[in-house]
């Protein structure tokens, strides 16, 4: 058994500019838990998966992905699951939230991957940047600086990203191209 996670990657250029935050959080704060993964916007959470069945899920993705068209994404400054978790917030489209919805409808019925804490609470989708080790007073003296810190991108997701725990962080497996129409 291995555990993934299914997610939207930003452009490279966004990432690195994640990174550095991620990595300002680990020197300054010694939150480093966010720079286990690449900067990400989750869409199906972490799940076991038999490695064996791999192939199984590799082509459910492809067929899902295949099916989707790019979404534009913004993300706009910071906002926090209060009192750890500092992130980069990404404005909630309504083409992000059924894409969002449509996955885990489809990888539920498909593969029978449920993931039932997501089933109960609604779509947030972040960047995180300071991580659950964040500790609470380190929050507290982080928080208002990026509270009102400007940040703006805007980016156009067209691929699905498998992400895979090797046991120690989270690296990209394999990814999965939306339909583009031009093909």
């Amino acid at each position: 058994m291995s555990r993934f996670f299914v997610a939207l990657l930003p452009p490279q250029d966004i990432q690195d500019y994640a990174n550095e935050i991620k990595q300002y959080f680990a020197d300054r704060y010694a939150s480093s838990g966010a720079l286990k993964s690449p900067p990400h916007i989750t869409l199906q959470p972490p799940f076991e998966w038999e490695n064996a069945s791999l192939p199984l899920l590799e082509a459910s993705l492809e067929e899902f992905a295949s099916g989707q068209q790019p979404v534009a994404i913004t993300l706009r400054g910071f906002d926090a699951f209060s009192p750890r978790v500092i992130y980069i917030n990404v404005v909630r489209s309504q083409e992000l939230l059924t894409l969002q919805t449509d996955l885990m409808a489809y990888i539920e019925s498909n593969l029978a991957i449920v993931d039932e804490v997501s089933k109960t609470r609604p779509f947030t989708p972040h960047i995180t940047v300071a991580f659950r080790d964040l500790k609470k007073q380190d929050f507290q003296a982080a928080w208002p600086e990026f509270q009102k810190r400007q940040l703006h991108f805007e980016f156009t997701a067209d691929k699905l990203t498998l992400l895979l725990n090797d046991g120690k962080r989270w690296d990209i497996k394999r990814e999965f191209a939306f339909f583009s129409g031009s093909n």
